[in-house]
């Protein structure tokens, strides 16, 4: 089982539901279960204890991917005003 993988659906959860999205939630809770259904007793110990106690966050971020799920701004601080002043 790769650990890239469920980083993927872990991704694709967050983002579910920061769109509010119930059937890409849904849809990857269900990968989750899955996964962890089939692969659990091959995965870190850590892994395997953040999947089954529903710590999705703890899982990515153990996974390497908290950094994917933060917000970055479209344009530099100041950018926006166009060099235009008050």
């Amino acid at each position: 089982m790769s650990d890239a993988k469920i980083k993927a659906v872990l991704i694709q959860l967050h983002t579910g539901i920061k769109n509010s999205d119930g059937p890409a939630v849904s849809s990857a809770l269900r990968e989750l279960d899955a996964l962890l259904e089939q692969h659990g007793a091959s995965m870190h110990p850590q892994l395997q204890h953040f999947l089954a106690g529903r710590s999705y966050a703890k899982a990515l971020a153990w996974l390497g991917g908290a950094d994917e799920l933060t917000a970055r701004p479209a344009s530099p601080p100041g950018g926006c005003a166009g060099g235009r002043s008050g």
